[in-house]
């Protein structure tokens, strides 16, 4: 039986993450930390923009989402969460684009 799609959000989530061997220093974890912070500040950009286009895709296609759209919403949702991961140091996992996206 193929898993559903919250299975595989799911999974996504909170599935196995290898943490790295050797850990960053706090100098180099800080500049990581900056540049996953301005990161998450494009990605916010972009889930707006994607909001408001979904909407109006909505309006004009009889209430159906895009289906790309609503996924590439859900990989970004993904991404966010865990870069905050990293940046409240509950993983030591960096997101993409220093491991794969998944």
């Amino acid at each position: 039986m193929a898993p559903s799609d919250d299975d595989k959000v799911t999974g996504r989530l909170h599935g196995e993450q290898f943490e790295p061997e050797k850990t960053d220093s706090l100098i180099e974890r800080l500049i990581y930390m900056i540049l996953i912070a301005v990161m998450i500040s494009v990605a916010q950009t972009v889930l707006g923009v994607m909001t408001v286009v979904q909407f109006i895709i909505m309006l004009v296609n009889n209430k159906q989402p895009n289906e790309r759209l609503a996924e590439f919403g859900t990989d970004l949702g993904i991404w966010i969460a865990k870069a905050a991961r990293y940046q409240t140091a509950a993983s030591n996992v960096k997101p993409w684009p220093w491991t794969d996206l998944d």
